[in-house]
């Protein structure tokens, strides 16, 4: 490009953004000629345009470059956005990385926001230029930056932009909509910067509920406000509305449906359409409805097409927007096409991607059949005539689905409704039959959608319903299935909805890419799972069951570390001849994997020691595999404190026991609770402090709950035949025994139990992992229970069985588990998953066959394992406390015996009388995501070598933590490699002072640390996050002779910006103020030179 070209762009006030798209699209044209004068076919060559860069834009690309495989046309899109096509569907999922790049629709933006399909594919992408005029007489397009494309065809695929009602006050700061990435990211940063406590949401169907889905992520109090007087109201009905509302309602939202909004007022009182003041409330014209005090609005009330580009010229528009197009997405100008969100088909708009996606397949047929005069064998010309508005999504968290005709007219005969609905578990489900209950028409399903692939199905192509249809009423949940029926093997099934995608599609994908196939690839070749990525478990399954057909296997390794799944690697070290060869971390790792490990692998292999060997987890190195919680025989809570959870089996305590724990408790200043599980809970140890509290709890026999642990937890009981007047059996101290018999036994998950003494089941022994309910003649055993988020109903495994052999089979069952269940999988889906019983009576038949009839020979070997662990058992509490050497392991500094308060490193208030840490600010708001200005921040201090302990005073392995002034410090003895480390003790993720408790290995080769709190990866070299942007300050170490020596600014230098008492979360943040004269001074000199900003 010459100079004089640059020049005149500048002059003409062209932004720099457009003079990259200027020189880009210049590359592309030289490129594009050389191609057709190398080939020959320079006049062969048509050109499409493509207005627009969204998914529809793009999926029409996709195609039309599938279908063209001469190479007959060029493809230019114009993008005004800053960055190329991307999944707007998956939107809120931004929050969960801040990453572009993670919702790309191709793969990872440079940072130009370009990818390489563009240039891999021949496509011209004008970024940040949009088409702002077209003339159909010459064929040309105009974009914003003053490029102008001569065009054989075009194609709208602008989409639409959110409706704004003409509601006064519009105008005001802290009023968006919700529609890009930008417009998320302007809502962060108008939160962060206005404090901003409460929102409304103007809109309650589709986009409102996502919306709302956006600002709760946010952490700010959300008002869904609605005109219509249920959510959803072309999807669901009011049935379905009120089990929705229940479960939005719960989440802390609030709905406010039937309401009309007049105005929105600014913070002067103002409700005009000219007022710049900042939004403060809504104000409503139904009678008796106060002002909403709110700081931001998102409105979010409907979409309109985005059809200004057609106003004026000779393509049709519709009445009420949209650009008219017949079955073959063709507008009334010659060579002009339209497809998604703008084109309007018979009257209608249809606003869901998967119609999107069926009118970009039909439009690239068309194009290039008739425009590029491509030869497809079709027997007729493919044809757009409406879709399927049937949709399954997950807003807020429940399930909301409808399909078929799921609003029949009022006054339609063949009509006959069945209705579920469990306003308690917040399901509700209603099933459209014809009037001979011989066909399904509809339905809605709110709350439990597991089985909607089958239904759909059923009321979309047809086929048989069971001969009494009320059996596909019952929720899979109400079933007591965990999870989703079979999927159907009929390759014309279909599994993505988003991109019609069928389950031949997938097949024939994975059959191309062979047994080396991986789940990202599929999606990529597919497609199925790009939209809204609620098939891709199903997708998942297909590929596993292909994979395993062509003699291979979806990996489900562990890690990088380890090529083997957890029972994989289990069996591995179980059936090892050599047993010493694999009694260790080291020698495991060594055997069968490779690198440094993490925290994914370290504690599934601490696991597997433990369920075999069963030694203390503190020693021999043990304790570098140990997550947080049982590296430190406590659960860590928010600051870096410990709850401490004694046992109390079977819910029995005595008097002395509970005496002791209050003393205990008010002696260290504990926050007391009694938990779900007849258990005391007590809040707020500092790590140093847990071996003098087990000390004191185990004077009156009190021993580890080990609560922190993947173990037993509890055997819950009621008080059974010793007090209860309808208790047959003395449900208590058979609930002592079976919790003293499996305390301490590690397994691949928690573990809870409990008794019930009758049938009453006041001990809810069917929602545990295993449960007794007793009987006249002995006990029920079930298995495979849980509650928590998926709850499932245990499963009966025998009847009227005496206490021995409860024990008898419970000692199978529970090893087996351990045995063959994958990591951190619990016992329900790991017992949904085993094979089915000879009779074709499912997992609990198998159960049976294996732990009642022995029927795999291995029953002899469960036995001898737990009786191992059993005979092998020791209380972790106790082991400290009499260990000076595992004692020392809870020493807050290796360099000095000062200790710091928990209160110095997180303020603690009141609450009803007890101390508890004050709340944490929501992420982006000050005391999070903390960074230093200049993560080289003392480069020009003056540093000298100091001696911080002896080389013995830091275990293998694992961090310690030093004191250096007012600062904690980490050091990492990475003995395996010989490295030593040392960074700031504050993860900045939440200020909380605790990464040296983290598990430290490596990823593809990089040192790192895993945050315990919430396992942010760090750097151990540089402190860069490897999963994010923050970033930790580190310091070189060097070792000479037994001497551990750290190179570091002076004491004062390094509190300024580290110091624990500067970095204390609290309530309000300390004003700059208060700081001192000299503390300025020094905050100020160590600040990065290109610092412009000084306390004063």
């Amino acid at each position: 490009m010459k100079r004089s070209a640059y020049i005149a762009l500048f002059l003409s006030g062209i932004s720099n953004d457009a003079v990259q798209s200027f020189k880009a699209s210049s590359n592309f044209a030289r490129r594009t000629a050389l191609n057709a004068a190398v080939n020959g076919d320079a006049e062969a060559k048509k050109r499409v345009v493509v207005i627009g860069n969204g998914m529809v834009g793009q999926r029409f690309m996709e195609n039309l470059i599938d279908l063209d495989k001469d190479k007959r046309c060029t493809i230019s899109t114009f993008c005004e956005e800053p960055r190329a096509a991307y999944n707007r569907v998956k939107l809120t999922s931004y929050f969960e990385t801040r990453d572009p790049s993670a919702l790309s629709m191709t793969s990872d933006f440079d940072e130009n926001g370009r990818t390489p399909w563009y240039e891999e594919n021949n496509v011209e992408l004008l970024l940040n230029d949009k088409a702002v005029s077209i003339d159909t007489q010459s064929k040309t397009i105009v974009g914003a930056s003053g490029k102008t494309l001569d065009y054989d065809v075009a194609v709208f695929a602008t989409g639409s932009f959110p409706f704004v009602p003409p509601i006064p006050g519009r105008q005001r700061p802290g009023v968006f909509v919700y529609r890009t990435i930008e417009d998320l990211e302007n809502m962060l940063a108008y939160v962060k910067e206005n404090n901003v406590q409460s929102a409304a949401v103007i809109g309650g169907g589709l986009l409102g509920l996502e919306a709302a889905k956006a600002v709760a992520d946010m952490n700010v109090k959300s008002h869904i406000i609605e005109f219509a007087p249920i959510l959803m109201c072309r999807q669901i009905d009011q049935g379905g509305h009120d089990a929705l509302v229940g479960v939005i309602e719960g989440m802390g939202l609030q709905i406010h449906c039937g309401a009309r909004t007049e105005s929105f007022v600014g913070e002067d009182g103002s409700t005009d359409n000219d007022s710049m003041s900042p939004v403060s409330a809504l104000r409503f014209s139904n009678e008796g409805w106060d002002d909403l005090p709110v700081q931001m609005i998102v409105v979010s009330a409907g979409i309109k097409p985005r059809d200004e580009l057609a106003r004026g010229t000779d393509i049709a528009v519709g009445e009420r927007g949209g650009i008219i197009v017949d079955e073959q997405l063709k507008t009334s100008a010659d060579g002009i096409y339209a497809i998604g969100e703008i084109a309007l088909y018979n009257n209608f708009i249809y606003g869901l991607i998967a119609p999107g996606y069926d009118m970009a397949g039909v439009c690239a047929k068309v194009v290039a059949e008739k425009e590029l005069g491509i030869e497809l064998g079709l027997e007729q010309l493919p044809a757009f005539t409406g879709a399927d508005l049937s949709t399954k999504l997950k807003l807020l968290g429940c399930d909301v689905a409808s399909f078929g005709e799921n609003q029949p007219s009022p006054d339609d005969p063949d009509v006959s409704n069945l209705v579920w609905n469990d306003p308690l578990s917040g399901i509700y489900r209603k099933l459209i039959f014809n009037k001979a209950g011989t066909k399904l028409r509809g339905g809605i399903l709110v709350g439990d959608a597991a089985d909607y692939t089958k239904l759909h199905a059923l009321a979309t192509k047809g086929g048989e319903l069971p001969e009494n249809p009320a059996m596909l009423l019952a929720p899979a949940s109400a079933r007591g299935e965990v999870k989703e029926a079979e999927l159907s093997t009929d390759p014309n099934t279909q599994v993505c909805s988003c991109n019609d995608v069928s389950r031949g599609n997938i097949v024939d994908t994975i059959k191309g890419l062979g047994v080396t196939a991986t789940l990202k690839e599929v999606k990529v070749c597919s497609k199925a799972g790009t939209g809204c990525g609620g098939c891709e478990p199903d997708v998942k399954k297909i590929l596993a069951e292909e994979l395993e057909k062509m003699g291979g296997k979806l990996s489900n390794n562990l890690c990088e570390h380890f090529a083997y799944s957890r029972p994989e690697l289990m069996a591995l070290v179980r059936t090892d001849a050599e047993p010493t060869s694999v009694d260790s971390f080291e020698k495991i790792l060594a055997k069968h994997g490779h690198g440094d490990g993490c925290e994914i692998c370290k504690p599934a292999v601490g696991s597997i020691l433990a369920s075999i060997y069963n030694g203390v987890i503190l020693d021999d190195g043990r304790d570098q595999l140990q997550d947080t919680n049982d590296r430190a025989l406590a659960n860590m809570q928010r600051g870096g404190s410990y709850s401490v959870v004694p046992r109390v089996p079977g819910g029995e305590i005595t008097p002395e026991q509970l005496i002791q724990m209050g003393e205990t408790a008010r002696k260290y200043n504990l926050y007391s609770k009694i938990t779900g599980a007849q258990r005391i809970d007590l809040f707020g140890a500092s790590k140093h402090q847990l071996p003098d509290i087990w000390e004191e709890l185990g004077s009156v026999g009190l021993e580890s709950g080990h609560a922190y642990g993947k173990a037993l937890r509890t055997v819950k009981s009621c008080v059974g035949s010793t007090w209860c007047r309808f208790g047959v059996q003395d449900s208590v101290s058979f609930a002592i025994r079976v919790e003293n018999r499996y305390k301490g036994v590690r397994s691949p998950h928690k573990m809870k139990s409990a008794v019930s003494g009758c049938v009453r089941e006041c001990a809810e022994a069917q929602g545990k992992d295993f449960g007794m309910i007793a009987t006249e003649n002995g006990y029920n055993l079930y298995v495979g229970g849980n509650g928590g988020v998926n709850p499932v109903h245990a499963e009966l495994l025998a009847t009227d069985i005496d206490e021995d052999t409860v024990i008898k089979y419970l000692d199978r069952y529970i090893m087996y588990y351990i045995l063959t269940a994958d990591r951190l999988e619990r016992t329900a889906p790991w017992q949904a998953k085993l094979p089915s019983g000879k009779n074709g009576g499912g997992p609990i038949e198998h159960l049976k066959e294996v732990i009642i009839e022995d029927s795999l020979g291995i029953c002899d070997e469960l036995d001898s394992r737990m009786q191992h662990l059993v005979d092998t058992y020791h209380d972790e509490w106790a082991e400290v406390v009499k260990d000076p050497e595992r004692r020392a392991k809870f020493k807050q500094f290796v360099n000095t015996d000062e200790n710091q308060s928990r209160e110095e490193m997180i303020e603690f208030i009141d609450m009803r009388g007890q101390l508890r840490p004050t709340d944490w600010p929501a992420d982006g708001k000050p005391q999070t995501n903390w960074k230093p200005e200049d993560i080289n921040v003392f480069s020009r201090s003056e540093k000298t070598w100091v001696t911080v302990g002896k080389t013995s005073d830091f275990a293998p392995n694992v961090g310690s933590t030093i004191l250096y002034g007012d600062s904690q410090l980490a050091v990492f003895n990475n003995a395996k490699q010989g490295e030593w480390y040392c960074t700031q003790n504050m993860c900045p993720h939440k200020q909380a002072f605790v990464l040296s408790q983290g598990i430290i290995g490596d990823a593809a080769g990089i040192s790192k640390v895993a945050c315990p709190l919430h396992k942010k990866q760090f750097s151990l070299a540089d402190g860069h996050q490897l999963d994010g942007d923050l970033s930790i300050i580190t310091f070189p170490v060097k070792i000479d002779g037994d001497d551990v020596l750290v190179e570091l600014p002076s004491k004062i230098e390094v509190d300024a910006i580290l110091g624990t008492s500067g970095l204390r979360v609290q309530s309000s943040c300390v004003e700059l103020s208060a700081l001192s004269d000299l503390e300025k001074e020094i905050l100020n000199g160590v600040r990065s030179a290109n610092s412009t900003v000084a306390l004063n």
